[in-house]
């Protein structure tokens, strides 16, 4: 082979490479642009959260769910998590009667069920914490209260939650396991109202959660009982057939029954579902 040819077959072999490092960078390119192009549509596929999620929530809820609430705005920029705490009765039969709501957290099964029964649920309910009684006496536990069967003096004012409210159906269950008979100055329709009377000095004692005593703080002096363990509740929550937002919705029950969510209701109180 002469020298030109030999000079002509290497200038062959370099524009060769050349031309195939070209179409390999042609082939990265397309390549990176679909994989940004599938990013992209993925992204926008993820529907974006906002607007107002609506929650009824069981009195005893109010603290956790509160703290619950903040983290979730502060999450998703553009929500607004709005409450209405209350006896999970009340709620149950505000939601049947057709208040507009997003997600229903009972304080016991049997309450949840007036929801479910009507068909306003979607899907099977989850537990996501239980509760557990405990007597709330005034500051210092004057009375010296420390059973269950103190409350039966005639010299003490009880207050019960009335036996519709999960809390005071728990109670009468604590009571006629310990084969007691309880007469209260009251009962309240929820918890939160029965742990008020305490705070102000117009009751003795009551019967409400350990959640409750332990947001009251200094205000009462809790007093566990042995009973309280025939009667732990436990609490559901569900995704409400109508909810008017149920993307944010699913949301907030997914941060509930998430770990951090576990962390906040596990430090008011709340027991593992």
């Amino acid at each position: 082979m002469t020298r030109s040819a030999r000079r002509t077959r290497r200038t062959l072999q370099v524009a060769g490479a050349g031309a195939a490092a070209l179409l390999a960078l042609s082939a990265c390119s397309s390549s990176d642009d679909s994989s940004s192009s599938k990013s992209d549509s993925s992204a926008s596929a993820s529907p974006k959260m906002s607007g107002t999620v609506t929650v009824f929530a069981a009195a005893s809820l109010k603290e956790s769910f509160t703290t619950l609430g903040k983290e979730f705005e502060t999450a998703h920029p553009g929500t607004k998590v709005t409450f209405n705490f209350a006896g999970s009765d009340t709620l149950a039969a505000s939601i049947t009667s057709g208040a507009p709501a997003d997600v229903f957290a009972a304080a016991s099964p049997k309450t949840m069920a007036i929801v479910t029964d009507k068909g306003d649920g979607v899907g099977t309910p989850a537990t996501f914490v239980r509760n557990q009684l405990e007597i709330a006496t005034l500051p210092g536990n004057p009375d010296k209260i420390a059973s269950l069967k103190d409350l039966t003096k005639s010299s003490l004012k009880v207050v019960l939650c009335d036996k519709t409210v999960p809390c005071g159906a728990a109670a009468q269950k604590a009571l006629t396991a310990s084969k007691l008979k309880l007469t209260p100055v009251s009962y309240e329709e929820d918890v939160k109202s029965a742990l008020n009377k305490v705070v102000l000095k117009e009751a003795d004692a009551a019967v409400v959660y350990k959640t409750d005593v332990h947001a009251a703080g200094d205000k009462v002096e809790g007093v566990e009982f042995p009973e309280s363990a025939e009667a732990i509740n436990d609490y559901p929550i569900v995704l409400l057939k109508d909810a008017p937002n149920a993307v944010a919705a699913k949301a907030f029950i997914a941060l509930v029954q998430s770990a951090e969510g576990q962390k906040v209701l596990s430090a008011a109180g709340f027991l593992k579902p």
